[in-house]
């Protein structure tokens, strides 16, 4: 998009569109149809690809862990902080679990859904913690 200053000081916007050219109809062509199955191949090619699956090792029925891991930068106090902060935890619960973190370089802070497990990864490395996901055994 581009855009230019116009008569009067009032904003124009040009829109320049890129056309189907250069589609020669060999050319391969990905589409999907309402079923999900994607096919690939010249357009109107009926050839059908392979649908990716889930690999057969994830269990949907154990949940997933949020692990800290120890490291040379943060404080104590302030990984306590952040346990309390983020998962509301009170001030010796979050203790317990920095402890944990120190001594044994590594905790488990949270369980439950893959999902929110990753949320909450990603809001401990916006504090500065190095913390994963994995699933429990």
């Amino acid at each position: 998009m581009r855009r230019a200053i116009g008569k009067g000081g009032l904003e124009h916007r040009q829109l320049v569109l890129i056309g189907q050219q250069g589609r020669a109809h060999g050319r391969p062509h990905v589409s999907k149809t309402t079923t999900g199955v994607v096919q690939d191949g010249p357009v109107g090619s009926t050839a059908p690809a392979e649908v990716e699956r889930p690999s057969s090792d994830v269990r949907p029925d154990v949940p997933w862990l949020t692990i800290v891991w120890n490291d040379p930068v943060n404080l104590m106090s302030y990984v306590t902080y952040v346990f309390q902060a983020v998962f509301g935890y009170p001030r010796e619960k979050a203790e317990k679990l920095m402890m944990d973190v120190h001594h044994k370089g590594r905790a488990v802070v949270a369980s439950g859904a893959r999902e929110e497990m990753e949320r909450d990864v990603q809001i401990l490395h916006s504090y500065g913690l190095w913390a994963t996901v994995q699933q429990d055994s």
